[in-house]
């Protein structure tokens, strides 16, 4: 595959990973010894905030109330999208039973986690479509218990539209708490919390590595790093969207890479003398984040045809991926690894960011070569079942038996034969 790079990301020190991981695992020995005492004291210190955990039923109903009509008609409008478009995907969750021969049935079943934890960011941009992304789809998948948790701002708390947001989804707990010890409060239970059984949401790299260091004693959604769009477009598309387009995902944070891939040379040259243009009609501190992003990290990738285009994408495995291209259907058909794909000039990602349906809970860093975003399959366990009677086939027993043997499992050999003598038995009656 011959590519040209039209523009090519800066190398790109990775994070010290070896401190953060150092960090995240005092943190999280400590809350594990302390409880909530050390919750307490890490809220004080990394949050500024002095006020209570959870908040009482009152100041949740202030909150909600202090949010204006028309935001939160924009917020119940996100809502009921997610929220429809996540019972279409469980729509599509089945059960299922098969009869293998006389006497052996199995089957599958899809049972629902007891408990979730939701984290909602709230450093540089208050995320009010991280909670309705993640509890809403939680309920959906009919979870008993959802606790949510937000980094509080000093004196004030949770913003106000994102406690609207997690009320209105059906969080059952919300606490005033961000980073490791949010994380940490949900997966120990701690402030009236259940245990969570998964925690899910984007975070920084300091949340990303809590949940990765606590993955086994309870499930995520996905190993998270930063952000990522790439965008297709050919001759067709307007240089001027496509542009916007770019620095618009750029300003998610300075080390959020933005790829153009195209077929056209002349649209490329075009996008490339705009983009920067573009970062400086961004209020700060976004024009600064978005302009390093694209200095740094974003590459214009000029292929011959089509198929080089979707070799190039299947290798980024890209978070969000954009086509403003001829032949939406063919895009559609060709394209297998992204996280959530958005197809025409008219569909941007933001939409699927906040208010259009599927989830923009989104697998990064080349994830999506394995896995989707985050659904109500996330939140259900998918189990089996098998039951057998004593018309079950002597031909089961026989051969479970034989091949227990021969992998020197000889517990296995007799406990399938004595289901043998039960059915021999049973036939001589």
């Amino acid at each position: 595959m011959a590519v040209t790079y039209l523009k090519q990301a800066e190398p790109h020190p990775t994070i010290e990973s070896a401190d953060i991981r150092d960090t995240m695992a005092i943190m999280l020995a400590a809350i594990e010894r302390d409880g909530e005492r050390a919750v307490r004291r890490y809220a004080e210190t990394l949050d500024k905030w002095t006020g209570p955990i959870v908040p009482s039923d009152g100041e949740r109903q202030a909150a909600c109330a202090r949010v204006p009509e028309q935001l939160k008609d924009d917020i119940r409008f996100a809502h009921d999208n997610i929220r429809r478009f996540a019972e279409a995907q469980k729509a599509t969750m089945g059960e299922c039973e098969i009869e293998h021969m006389p006497g052996l049935a199995a089957g599958q079943k899809q049972i629902p986690v007891t408990s979730v934890g939701c984290y909602v960011p709230g450093g540089r941009y208050s995320h009010v479509a991280s909670a309705l992304m993640t509890i809403t789809t939680a309920k959906v998948a009919e979870v008993s218990h959802i606790t949510a948790v937000s980094p509080p701002r000093p004196e004030t708390g949770i913003p106000d539209a994102i406690v609207y947001a997690m009320d209105l989804c059906g969080a059952d707990l919300i606490l005033n708490l961000g980073g490791v010890q949010g994380i940490a409060a949900m997966a120990q239970g701690l402030f009236g919390a259940y245990p969570a059984d998964i925690l899910v949401g984007p975070g920084n790299s300091y949340v990303a590595e809590a949940k990765r260091m606590l993955f086994g004693k309870v499930g995520i959604d996905m190993f998270a790093g930063p952000t990522d769009s790439l965008a297709i477009a050919d001759h067709t598309a307007d240089p001027e969207t496509v542009a916007w387009d770019l620095i618009g995902q750029a300003e998610h944070g300075v080390d959020s890479p933005v790829w153009l891939v195209t077929t056209d040379r002349a649209l490329a040259k075009r996008v490339l003398a705009r983009a920067s243009e573009l970062c400086h009609a961004l209020p700060e501190p976004n024009a600064s984040v978005a302009q390093t992003s694209w200095r740094e990290r974003a590459e214009v990738i000029l292929c011959n045809g089509r198929g080089e285009v979707v070799e190039v994408v299947n290798r980024y495995a890209p978070e969000h991926l954009q086509v403003q291209a001829e032949d939406l259907d063919w895009w559609l058909a060709n394209l297998t690894t992204y996280g959530s794909l958005f197809l025409g000039e008219e569909t941007t990602v933001s939409f699927g960011d906040k208010t259009s349906g599927p989830n923009h809970v989104l697998p990064t860093s080349r994830a999506a070569r394995y896995t989707g975003g985050l659904s109500v399959h996330k939140f259900t366990k998918t189990v089996t079942w098998q039951r057998c009677t004593r018309e079950a086939p002597n031909e089961l027993a026989l051969r479970t038996a034989r091949i227990s043997r021969v992998e020197g499992m000889e517990g296995h050999a007799r406990l399938a034969e004595m289901r043998l003598d039960r059915t021999v038995t049973a036939a001589g009656e």
